[in-house]
């Protein structure tokens, strides 16, 4: 089973700790870096404004995304600093800082990618797996320092464990799966002087233009805004909120410790019968998450708008299906429930909700809420929080089929959570689900009666064919 989950549930095997860090020349370099007349994403934007406001709380206001793998051979480290040094020079992300400037306008500087060097540090042997988890998360600065990411390995001479700890900044969840298997590929191309075929891959540079260009000429004329207002005024005016209480009050802004919980959903046998459920009645896999969790919220709370944002690929080009970056996009899914609704004669239509979101994945909903700033109908301005809801297929990702075998995982600290958010990631023997949401005890009370409605209705849909709804509505 692939790992999932915070820093605190990776549990490496001891050895020699060396980290990759820049060299003092190249850090001067970089942070002499002018200033890029592309600005950061709109994801970017908000996501690094969140962290200004939240600096002085004591922890980290951004998320650390770690991949982590096994490497069944002796490290050659010269030919690892060669791997992560080509790594960082690769992908564009890596040569981007950011500054935040009076009245929070977030800068973009641009360095040379010449001028990106790595150097190992032996730090010696580590048996305290606590001990080899702090140092990753303090090794990787701040969102505002250009290295806000940090490489190293465990060295156990035989063999050893490769980490890669990136801010969400610079990375998402198909890019912590593509850097897992760039990383591989860049070092088995080292170890075996070149012969190892590398593709090109485009830049997160050109994505971001690509995304402020076509944002910028939008009005609230246009199609798609309109599209978008319809939706938020639909649901009161507002971006999605989760449906029970958190013990977090409403519009908090202060940082909420985050806590985490990963289960199985299913096996594979089991998520294949899941599937053809799904599409005996129209729907796809996809179209069965959704329709599943609006059916929990509709028996947990009466709910019976089901709306939420899900984040969507936005590689479009050929050489962006191998970059990593932030190439995502929050669109959003709404599904209404009748009162005698089931699975089967709801996933067709969950199934075209999702299908249709997918249309708006250019259109940011951080424009459309700076486009309708003066509406009065609108109710949530910049700066909100809103669950979300994230499937990937990871079988469907070149190489997938060896991150079990590699003790593959993915992990990331205990950033400000005063939302929930929820993944179900399949992989080729199971789809896991797993959750986020605030560290408080009303949170994980109501987390907990949550997920045990959601999977016992997927699993009575892959077991039968049809749902069991017999909780009492709250």
């Amino acid at each position: 089973m692939v790992g999932f989950g915070f820093f605190d549930d990776w549990h490496p095997q001891p050895g020699r700790l060396i980290a990759w860090a820049p060299t003092s020349q190249s850090r001067a370099a970089v942070l002499a870096a002018p200033e890029h007349p592309v600005g950061p994403s709109y994801q970017q934007r908000e996501y690094l404004r969140a962290a200004y406001r939240q600096r002085d709380s004591g922890s980290r206001a951004s998320r650390l995304c770690m991949i982590a793998f096994d490497f069944p051979s002796p490290l050659d480290r010269d030919a690892m600093t060669r791997t992560i040094t080509a790594f960082a020079r690769r992908h564009d992300t890596f040569w981007s800082w950011f500054s935040c400037e009076p009245g929070e306008r977030i800068a973009r500087h641009v360095a040379d990618p010449a001028d990106i060097d790595f150097e190992p540090r032996d730090y010696g042997e580590i048996t305290d797996s606590d001990a080899v988890r702090d140092h990753v998360q303090r090794h990787a600065r701040d969102v505002f320092d250009w290295d806000c990411f940090g490489f190293g390995v465990i060295d156990r001479g035989d063999s050893f464990t490769v980490y890669a700890a990136v801010d969400h900044l610079h990375t998402d969840g198909v890019g912590q799966a593509l850097s897992c298997v760039d990383l591989l590929l860049l070092y088995g191309n080292e170890l075996s002087g070149g012969q190892v075929p590398i593709a090109l891959v485009d830049g997160h540079l050109a994505y971001c233009a690509r995304e402020l260009n076509y944002n910028a000429e939008l009005t609230t004329e246009s199609a798609p805004v309109q599209r978008w207002l319809e939706l938020l005024i639909r649901h009161g005016g507002a971006v999605p909120s989760f449906p029970m209480d958190l013990g977090v009050a409403p519009g908090a802004s202060g940082f909420t410790r985050g806590a985490q919980i990963t289960v199985p959903l299913f096996d594979e046998a089991e998520a294949l019968r899941f599937e053809q459920v799904c599409q005996d009645f129209g729907g796809k896999f996809l179209g069965g998450v959704f329709a599943a969790i609006a059916l929990t919220e509709y028996e947990l709370t009466g709910r019976d708008k089901y709306f939420v944002f899900t984040p969507v690929n936005t590689r479009s080009t050929p050489g962006e299906q191998g970059a990593i970056g932030w190439y995502t996009s929050l669109v959003p899914v709404a599904v209404a429930v009748r009162p005698d609704e089931t699975f089967t004669s709801l996933v067709g239509r969950a199934q075209a909700q999702a299908d249709a979101a997918k249309e708006l994945a250019q259109v940011c909903v951080h424009r459309v809420l700076e486009l309708a700033a003066d509406d009065p109908r609108i109710r949530t301005r910049l700066g909100f929080s809103a669950p979300m809801v994230s499937y990937v297929d990871v079988r469907r990702m070149a190489g997938a089929e060896m991150f079990d075998r590699i003790n593959g995982g993915l992990y990331g600290n205990r950033a400000s959570s005063s939302e929930v958010y929820l993944w179900i990631n399949r992989f080729p023997d199971v789809t896991q689900l797993s959750m986020v949401f605030p560290d408080t005890p009303r949170a994980h009370e109501a987390v907990a009666h949550y997920l045990s409605t959601l999977t016992k209705l997927c699993r009575d849909i892959a077991l039968t064919g049809t749902e069991r709804v017999d909780a009492a509505l709250l």
